[in-house]
């Protein structure tokens, strides 16, 4: 029994090693794909051989996986050998594995750049994810990572919010400094990494050098975190969310107002006019929080607070185009809410008079849209956002003269 067991494991070997031979050989050829089929017949039963065997395998499926592109299987079987070569005390592959592990950072990043221009997103987000594991020290890719799978959409939001909560959880700032100069021959700014810049400043070619610090991503990652729960309607997670967002962030008056917007949407109405009480006192001369309340509100339906919103961020800013449209917009919605009435009336005299009472009102309030948006034309007369609401106005209202006048103006 004991011969044949020796035996038996000795065949074992014999294939091992055959198989391993005519992987060599088909990557000597450029054959990776030979080459991985070949080493895949032995792979049942690899983990009882030798290390140098275990070692040299592993070394070989690492090459045919990762030019054929199989980054994961790649990365795996590269860590594989490392593994083995500790273990035993032996080391003859794994300096050239971790090399290659290196060069597998670079190539995931390529290929992910690439996936994203072809809007993958989930698989440049994967890949990008890969690339921080491979380099842990590389966090940006990680957050790299998180915002290709935000530009998936809502399916790939959990994998957003898995990649987002390890950010958070690494206190991830983001922030860099960036260098730049003036090249003085062609009067163009460049932009320099640190050397560079020390190196720069010692010569009269360059002037005006700006070390410039960005942004801190801390405020934006615990921000997506909480809007992607609201978005996929977890809303409890979303609230924990935003109060840790507002605990790090207590001066941003966008957060209060999600956070309001999603009081809202649970139908706590009182919670939502607190909020958006307390947004307005943190800046009350801020057009675009103004504006903001005034988009929130008017999708809440309250188009008199939309109203009142809008016209306090025109008084800041009276050539605030957004808030002047949307402003015009809340008579115009509010008008369109009267057409389903008027439709649903019959043909009793009742029914005529309520219909033209509504027509009037409806038209009353499309002239009140046309009239902000006709003040708005004198200082901007150029605007065809402006005009072109304008002339879906007049058409509504069935005014020829003022439409075709429009239409003119815009060169129809």
């Amino acid at each position: 029994m004991m011969l044949l067991v020796a035996f038996s494991i000795s065949m074992i070997g014999f294939a091992q090693k055959d198989e391993i031979k005519a992987a060599t050989k088909a990557m000597k050829s450029g054959d990776a794909a030979a080459a991985k089929a070949a080493l895949e017949g032995a792979s049942g039963s690899i983990d009882g051989a030798d290390a140098k065997v275990q070692a040299q395998y592993y070394a070989l499926l690492g090459d045919a996986s990762k030019q054929l592109s199989d980054f994961e299987g790649a990365i795996n079987a590269y860590n594989k050998v490392i593994s083995v070569e500790e273990a035993s005390g032996k080391g003859k592959y794994s300096n050239d594995v971790k090399t290659k592990l290196t060069q597998i950072t670079g190539d995931l990043v390529n290929a992910a750049v690439e996936d994203n221009n072809n809007k993958s997103f989930s698989a440049a987000a994967t890949k990008l994810y890969q690339a921080y594991k491979l380099s842990p020290n590389d966090t940006i890719y990680l957050y790299y990572a998180a915002s290709s799978a935000v530009n998936g959409g809502p399916d790939n939001y959990d994998q957003a919010i898995k990649y987002y909560n390890e950010l958070k959880d690494l206190n991830y700032d983001g922030s860099e400094v960036k260098y730049s100069a003036i090249d003085v021959a062609t009067g163009e700014t460049i932009d320099l990494d640190a050397q560079s810049y020390e190196l720069y400043k010692k010569t009269n070619a360059y002037k005006d050098f700006k070390e410039e610090k960005t942004p801190s991503k801390k405020a934006e990652i615990v921000k997506n975190i909480a809007l992607i729960y609201q978005e996929q309607g977890k809303n409890e997670e979303a609230l924990a969310a935003y109060d840790d967002a507002l605990a790090s962030n207590p001066g941003d008056v966008n957060l209060v107002l999600n956070k309001a917007n999603l009081y809202y949407g649970m139908g706590d109405k009182d919670k939502f006019k607190e909020l958006m009480a307390q947004a307005s006192a943190m800046a009350p001369d801020n057009p675009d929080l103004l504006y903001n309340i005034g988009v929130i509100n008017m999708e809440q339906g309250n188009m008199e607070e939309a109203r009142a919103a809008y016209k306090k961020a025109l008084e800041i800013d009276p050539n605030y185009i957004n808030a002047l449209l949307n402003l015009s917009t809340t008579y115009v919605n509010e008008g369109n809410t009267l057409v389903d009435e008027m439709n649903n009336l019959g043909t009793s005299r009742a029914d005529t008079q309520k219909y033209d009472e509504l027509k009037a009102k409806r038209d009353g309030l499309f002239k009140e849209g046309a009239g902000v948006l006709e003040t708005a034309l004198k200082n901007t007369p150029d605007n065809v956002q402006i005009l072109e609401q304008l002339k879906n106005i007049y058409a509504a209202l069935g005014d020829n003269e003022n439409f075709m006048r429009i239409k003119k103006l815009i060169g129809e």
